[in-house]
């Protein structure tokens, strides 16, 4: 019986989603099930970086590639959510849907870049409320 049965794991873009299907591949026979999540932020009062519409066109077809790359080896459940703090709104997706952890790919950037806009990465392992997984970068060798 595998420790983990239900993965949450957040997904940013289409090309994102692509890589962390990719790099959660080689532990879909221990899973179950996985939700996805995209988390459309809001500016909590501020102006919001795309119009409304268009960012749920966008999470659609981000949420869209986990489905079709792994909806045919596990149960895959897509949820559109929204929030002013991402790491806060994956954690409580991840409760709400009893999930047994959050697995995600670090996405990298620079330091500062990091600590000008955020490192999501870091919020996410400070202090969890379910246990978080760091997936490894695995590249899929594609023919173009």
């Amino acid at each position: 019986m595998a420790v983990f049965q239900h993965l949450l794991i957040p997904v940013a873009t289409e090309d994102d989603a692509q890589r962390t299907c990719d790099a959660l591949e080689p532990y879909l026979e221990d899973l179950e099930r996985v939700t996805a999540v995209h988390v459309i932020e809001k500016a909590g009062g501020a102006m919001d970086k795309a119009p409304l519409g268009k960012r749920q066109e966008d999470a659609g077809d981000f949420l869209a590639v986990v489905n079709s790359t792994l909806g045919s080896s596990v149960a895959v459940d897509t949820q559109t959510v929204y929030g002013t703090d991402l790491v806060d709104t994956l954690f409580d997706v991840a409760t709400d849907v009893n999930a047994d952890a959050i697995a995600f790919r670090a996405r990298g950037g620079s330091r500062i870049t990091r600590l000008l806009a955020g490192d999501t990465a870091t919020d996410l392992v400070t202090e969890p409320t379910v246990p978080v997984i760091s997936l490894p970068q695995r590249q899929r060798n594609r023919i173009s």
